[in-house]
């Protein structure tokens, strides 16, 4: 204090009255840096889901993440939907919801009708410009569970502090690792030790999904059912110069085509046809692309044919790309033989958008993420700060394109000893399943779904080398929507039906 002189302790006590002082370094010697703690809101509503009337608590808060040597490393950002009135709250059902991406926050779960709302959208196009509207949701999942919605570090209002680089959580395993620490912070301060656990993932969480139930497993927390919704699980059939992706994509394609009505014969009922298209690539269509050149022309001009009729595409464009049409050019090319410049969705293929031109191979942009992204944005950030009365003094982030360009994709799965480029955690899904004789799964797919493909799905599942006990706790649904199951309406609604039932079903003392 003497060398800063009475000028200096007076400009400082200035400073500090103001408020300036919050802009100087975290480190500056003068000052030290603030404790870092979470935060909490609670507020309370209801929601009416078949009549009856559910009170809940809303809790918009954040967990800070540890080190080894307790320093913080990262403060994630959740919303917890838990029912008001329990009896016994410390053993009802608790379910973490997460989104994927890599570098998604988890507004979309959030929002899209499985909580306590939904944000309305307009079903298979564009949502028109605000005002957007906000409602209480009749698809509620909380007559049978509480609800954890959580932002991944990097995402949502989730970051790093203190000690913590972006670095330690970006990665397969590094990711896996900050949400079980997070589970595990948060049953224990809220008494949940006890509750049945269930995980439920979308696209990239379903990834996180495989692999978390089998790293909890190793902790001491074991769950009773795990929720896959438009799966990836094995990211390996995507090499240069492998058929495999050509084959688990073509139902995608034919139930795409059978969409827009592009099928040279439209049958009426789409889950026929799909079951006939499935044999057709599992075996004719499997062995003329496992023949490379060695494929008679007879054979090809046979499987040219079916091709044609499962697609709508031209028998002269399959040709030329050598009966191997990847989801990019058959996005760009399905609507080009009826003279449209539109262009159909990667994530959900009932959606269009309109190319520059109509000799585009590869689509502009995301068709579904154009036509909802602006609802939900606007709908969270006023609901977070007007419903769950949660101010935050940074932007809420529901896309970060760094996360995924910086991602970490080394993955060392049980039973080797090296770390594979591009991750497969079906085997970790299947380790969970052994150890836990009890767990059961819920996979849910969407017909119209070219970013993870429904028929990829059961062929991972079929590969998992699980007996046939084992395989019976695997319960396949597949709906007439896209990768966001929740943004067609119906769809929701049946959605929801199937996941009460599933809880129900896995929660049954006989299941014990």
């Amino acid at each position: 204090m003497r060398q800063l002189g009475k000028a200096g302790l007076l400009a400082i006590l200035s400073m500090t009255s103001t408020g300036a002082w919050a802009h100087l370094p975290a480190r500056h010697p003068a000052f030290p840096a603030q404790p870092i703690r979470a935060r909490r809101s609670v507020s309370h509503g209801v929601v009416v889901v078949d009549g009856h009337r559910i009170p809940y608590t809303a809790t918009a808060g954040t967990l800070i993440l540890k080190n080894r040597k307790n320093q913080p490393t990262a403060s994630m950002f959740y919303v917890a939907y838990t029912r008001s009135g329990v009896r016994h709250p410390s053993q009802r059902p608790i379910t973490f919801v997460y989104n994927g991406g890599p570098g998604s926050s988890t507004v979309w779960l959030l929002m899209g009708g499985l909580g306590a709302v939904r944000a309305v959208t307009a079903n298979a196009r564009v949502t028109p410009p605000p005002p957007y509207r906000v409602i209480s949701s009749p698809s509620s999942l909380l007559p049978v569970t509480d609800l954890v919605f959580i932002d991944a570090v990097g995402t949502g209002y989730s970051h790093v502090v203190g000690v913590g680089r972006n670095k330690g959580f970006w990665g397969v395993d590094a990711d896996v690792r900050s949400f079980g620490q997070f589970i595990e912070h948060y049953i224990s301060q809220n008494n949940r030790w006890n509750s049945p656990k269930f995980l439920l993932g979308e696209s990239y969480g379903t990834t996180r999904s495989a692999n978390l139930v089998d790293y909890l497993e190793g902790q001491g927390i074991t769950c009773n059912g795990v929720i896959l919704l438009s799966s990836i699980l094995n990211y390996g059939d995507s090499w240069p110069g492998t058929d495999l992706r050509y084959v688990t994509y073509l139902p995608s394609y034919t139930a795409v085509a059978w969409y827009h009505h592009v099928l040279p014969e439209h049958p009426a009922h789409l889950a026929p046809l799909i079951r006939k298209v499935e044999r057709f690539a599992r075996t004719s269509y499997a062995y003329a692309l496992f023949q490379g050149s060695r494929l008679s022309p007879a054979r090809k001009a046979a499987v040219l044919a079916k091709l044609h009729e499962y697609t709508g595409l031209s028998t002269r464009f399959l040709a030329a790309v050598h009966l191997r049409v990847t989801p990019s050019r058959f996005r760009a090319q399905l609507l080009r033989n009826q003279g449209h410049e539109r262009f159909i969705g990667r994530l959900d293929a009932r959606f269009t958008g309109i190319n520059r031109d109509g000799a585009e191979e590869f689509p502009d942009y995301g068709a579904l993420m154009a036509a909802v992204s602006p609802a939900f944005t606007a709908a969270f950030n006023a609901y977070v700060r007007d419903r769950l009365h949660y101010v935050a003094h940074r932007p809420y982030r529901i896309m970060n394109g760094q996360v995924i360009r910086k991602w970490n994709w080394n993955h060392r799965f049980p039973g080797t000893r090296y770390a594979w480029p591009l991750p497969d955690v079906a085997p970790n899904l299947a380790d969970a399943m052994r150890k836990n004789p009890y767990l059961q799964i819920f996979s849910g797919n969407g017909y119209f779904d070219l970013a993870t493909p429904f028929y990829k799905t059961e062929f991972d599942f079929a590969h998992m080398k699980l007996p046939h006990a084992l395989m019976a706790r695997v319960h396949f649904h597949f709906y007439h929507s896209g990768h966001m199951l929740y943004l067609h309406p119906a769809t929701l609604a049946h959605l929801d039906r199937n996941l009460i039932q599933f809880y129900h079903e896995v929660l049954a003392p006989d299941h014990h």
